[in-house]
C-alpha cells in the first residue's frame, strides 16, 4: 500500500471516528460518560497511548483531569496552570493547538505523573465552550512523535465535536434541574389547593349542620358536592406524576367510590358501579366531565329514589370503531323525572353547558329510570378553568 493509500485510509478512520463519537455523545446524558469514550476515542484516532480531558477552574486557573485514557490513577488530578509553563496552559491561554514533539528539553513544568508514564510527546487544542473554553483535549505518546497537520486537524475537529456535546450536556441538566424544581413548586401548589378545597368543603358542611332553610340548604350542598369533586382531581393527580393529562377513567373510578361514600345512610338501599375503560384526556376536560358524573349521580341519589332503593351504573368506554370519540353513561332505574324538571335546581342546567365546554353532546332517556349519553371526543380539547363551574348553583 502507497503511503498515499494510507493516509486516505487513516483520514477516513477519523472521520468515521469523529462521527460515531458524535452519535454516541448526543444520545448520553452522562458527561463523565460523554468524556471518557472522546479520551478512549482520540487515543485509538491518532493511534498513540495516552489521552486526557481537562477542564478549566477559575479559581484555581488550573487545567483539572476530568477524563483519561491510559492513563493510571490520574483523573481528578491536576495538570498545570492554564499558562504557557506547560504544553496544556499553552494550548489553552493561547487558543492554538499546542505541539511538542519531544518534552525531555522544553523546559515545560509537568506534573510527576507524565514522567512516571514516560511521556515524550504531545499535543493539545482547546476545547470551546460558553463565555470561556471549557478546557484542553490532549493525547500523549511515550515515544518521540512528529504530529502532521492531518493530525491537528482531526484533534481539532474531534475537539469541536467535544464542545457542542459538553454544551448540550449541560443544558440537559439545566433543564432536569428546572423541570425537578417544577414539579416541587407544583406539588405543593397541588397540596395547597387540595387543602384549600378540603377546608371549604369543610365550611360548607358545618353551615349545613347549623341548620337553614331548604332552598340555602339546596345551594350549600350543590357548590359543597361541587368543591369535593374538584379536591377529587387534586387527590387524583397527587397520586400521578406532573402532566397536563391524567387517566379519566381511573379518576372516575375513584370519584364514584367517592360519591358513595357521601350518600351512605343506614336506610339508603342505592347501589352504585361504575365500569370504566383507561382514556387519557386533557386534566380540564377530566375536570369538566368529573362535574357532569358528580351532578347526575348526585341527581339520581336525590330525586330518582323515593323508597330509598335502587341501583347507579357509571361507565366510560371508547366507541368502536371511532378512536376519536368515547361515551359516558350515568344510569338509574328509578322513577325517572319530567322534562320540566330539567332546571338550575337540579343541575341539569349546568351539565349541559359542562359538555357543550369539552364539546360533547348529552342525551338524556326516562321512562322506567333515567339513562344520561354524553359523547366526547378524545382529543385534547379547550375549556374554561374549573373554578368557573363553582359558582353555578
Amino acid at each position: 500500500m502507497t503511503d498515499d493509500a494510507a493516509k486516505i485510509r487513516k483520514l477516513l478512520r477519523q472521520q468515521a471516528a469523529i462521527a460515531r463519537f458524535g452519535s454516541f455523545a448526543f444520545r448520553e446524558t452522562d458527561l463523565q460518560k460523554i468524556l471518557m469514550e472522546a479520551a478512549r476515542v482520540c487515543a485509538v484516532g491518532l493511534n498513540v497511548p495516552f489521552c486526557n480531558v481537562c477542564r478549566y477552574r477559575p479559581q484555581e486557573n488550573d487545567l483539572f483531569v476530568e477524563a483519561g485514557y491510559g492513563w493510571t490513577d490520574v483523573v481528578g488530578l491536576v495538570v498545570s496552570q492554564a499558562d504557557d509553563s506547560s504544553p496544556q496552559g499553552r494550548a489553552f491561554s493561547s487558543g492554538k493547538p499546542a505541539i511538542c514533539n519531544d518534552l525531555r528539553d522544553s523546559g515545560f513544568s509537568l506534573p510527576a505523573f507524565y514522567a512516571d508514564h514516560g511521556i515524550v510527546s504531545t499535543i493539545g487544542v482547546i476545547i470551546e465552550g460558553r463565555g470561556q473554553p471549557y478546557g484542553v483535549l490532549e493525547v500523549d505518546n511515550h515515544e518521540q512523535h512528529d504530529y502532521e497537520q492531518p493530525d491537528i486537524e482531526f484533534l481539532t475537529g474531534f475537539a469541536n465535536v467535544l464542545a457542542e456535546a459538553i454544551a448540550a450536556s449541560e443544558r440537559t441538566s439545566i433543564l432536569r434541574i428546572t423541570i425537578e424544581r417544577m414539579k416541587i413548586l407544583v406539588d405543593e401548589l397541588q397540596h395547597r389547593v387540595r387543602n384549600n378545597l378540603q377546608l371549604v368543603y369543610g365550611m360548607l358542611s358545618k353551615q349545613l349542620e347549623d341548620g337553614a332553610e331548604e332552598k340555602e340548604q339546596r345551594g350549600f350542598r350543590g357548590i359543597a358536592r361541587r368543591v369535593s369533586t374538584l379536591a377529587q382531581v387534586y387527590e387524583h393527580l397527587a397520586s400521578n406524576e406532573l402532566t397536563l393529562t391524567t387517566d379519566f377513567g381511573g379518576y372516575v373510578q375513584a370519584l364514584c367510590l367517592h360519591l358513595a361514600e357521601m350518600q351512605v345512610t343506614p336506610e339508603s338501599a342505592v347501589t352504585l358501579s361504575c365500569a370504566c375503560d383507561g382514556l387519557v384526556l386533557d386534566l380540564e376536560v377530566v375536570t369538566a366531565l368529573g362535574l357532569v358524573v358528580t351532578e347526575l349521580v348526585t341527581n339520581s341519589y336525590d330525586h330518582a329514589f323515593p323508597d330509598g332503593k335502587g341501583t347507579i351504573n357509571v361507565s366510560v368506554h371508547r366507541i368502536e370503531g371511532d378512536a376519536d370519540t368515547a361515551t359516558m353513561t350515568v344510569s338509574d332505574d328509578g322513577q325517572g323525572f319530567a322534562a320540566q324538571m330539567e332546571n338550575k335546581l337540579h343541575g341539569m342546567g349546568l351539565v349541559r353547558r359542562l359538555v357543550e365546554q369539552v364539546g360533547g353532546t348529552a342525551t338524556v332517556e326516562s321512562g322506567g329510570g333515567t339513562v344520561w349519553t354524553i359523547r366526547f371526543p378524545v382529543a385534547e380539547l379547550p375549556g374554561s378553568t374549573a373554578q368557573d363551574y363553582l359558582a353555578v348553583a
